[in-house]
């Protein structure tokens, strides 16, 4: 049997912390500026073990609630917020954003909107970081409620603390959305 060339579903990292890190990637705003909280966690595989190598991208609202519409999101300037980033885990699976409270945005409740990338999966899981004590929307009251906290932030002294589960007992809630 003659060897055959890998294709990408075969190669599929990891290579996120290589190729897609840029300056100021986990920075949405300076952690000079006023407002700035720290948004950091874990990713944990199902066995609970660090997931040294998964690349997490999230996008938010301002803290008026408005979507954020500004070109250039890869590029920082220090000042604007573009309501996008992202982290590369460490050794230890960590990842730490430095951003500000979302507001609600069309009436809803806020949130972060997250997409993880690891070894192993051909396509990113989308969650959602919901701040504690800002209530619910349908989205949320449709999760089984043993499973809502795997949803919802927990603060500490920085800012906000979202450990991310890829399987296992306290796997965190992920969203599939239909193919067009």
């Amino acid at each position: 049997m003659t060897g055959l060339p890998v294709t990408p579903g075969q190669t599929i990292g990891p290579f996120y912390g290589y190729a897609l890190p840029y300056d100021g990637d986990s920075q949405l705003v300076p952690p000079s500026h006023p407002q700035a909280i720290r948004l950091h966690g874990t990713v944990r595989d199902g066995n609970g073990a660090p997931v040294p190598d998964a690349l997490l991208e999230i996008w938010q609202a301002d803290a008026e609630g408005n979507v954020v519409r500004v070109e250039g999101s890869l590029k920082r300037d220090g000042y604007t917020f573009t309501g996008w980033g992202r982290a590369a885990t460490d050794d230890n699976g960590s990842y730490t954003f430095t951003t500000i409270t979302p507001g609600a945005s069309a009436g809803g409740v806020p949130f972060i909107a997250m997409t993880v990338f690891a070894r192993g999966l051909l396509d990113g899981l989308f969650t959602r970081v919901y701040l504690p004590d800002h209530g619910s929307d349908a989205l949320l009251s449709s999760v089984p409620e043993g499973r809502r906290g795997t949803l919802v932030a927990r603060r500490d002294r920085h800012g906000l603390v979202f450990d991310v589960a890829l399987q296992g007992e306290a796997e965190t809630v992920f969203l599939s959305y239909p193919r067009a």
